[in-house]
């Protein structure tokens, strides 16, 4: 894939660790909605947080960033590309300026993130990028296409290996996984 007709969206590692909300951007990506793209340093760090967090997994995540890799085929911005923006940003937290400067090389539109705080508008809106959380980001692909991220939530639900998890039952693990207001929209649509 060279290239992408839609939005670009960097995602932050903190959208890609939680499976609701990384399962929910790649479904939507994969149907066509946005373009997804991040780095391998950012795979890194969602892969060593998960990790920590659950030991048990440790060295068990590569069907999930590979599975992630092939659902968005375009997503990495090169270390090259992205590495030497770094010094020159600021941001409240250093650690984070990977993560504009990975949007900057990556002509993102935005930056998909659950720290709205580390990323001000005033340090990103003059390289033309929105920083939006996971679930405002999901419902606004929802609206500009309601078909295609109808689709990919029910094809999303359908790969869920219970075969008795029904609708209501999606809804609400998208609702505890992070993503209330695409719960609401899925019962909404889904469900009327």
């Amino acid at each position: 894939m060279a290239g992408h007709v839609r939005c670009t969206a960097l995602l932050d590692a903190c959208v890609l660790y939680p499976l609701a909300i990384a399962d929910a951007l790649m479904s939507v990506a994969a149907a066509g909605s946005f373009s997804a793209r991040w780095t391998t340093y950012i795979e890194s760090e969602w892969v060593s947080a998960l990790e920590r967090a659950r030991p048990e997994l440790v060295g068990r995540l590569d069907f999930r960033r590979e599975c992630m890799r092939e659902a968005c085929q375009d997503w990495e911005v090169p270390k090259a590309a992205w590495e030497p923006l770094v010094a020159s940003l600021v941001l409240p937290d250093p650690d984070d300026r990977h993560v504009l400067a990975a949007a900057i090389a990556g002509h993102a539109d935005y930056i998909v993130t659950l720290n709205l705080r580390d990323f001000p508008q005033t340090a990103v809106a003059k390289f033309g990028i929105e920083v939006v959380d996971p679930d405002t980001f999901l419902l606004n692909q929802w609206d500009l296409e309601p078909e295609v991220a109808a689709a990919a939530f029910q094809a999303m639900r359908e790969r869920r290996r219970r075969p008795e998890f029904g609708p209501d039952d999606f809804a609400r693990a998208l609702q505890a996984g992070g993503l209330p207001l695409v719960a609401q929209r899925f019962r909404e649509v889904v469900m009327a």
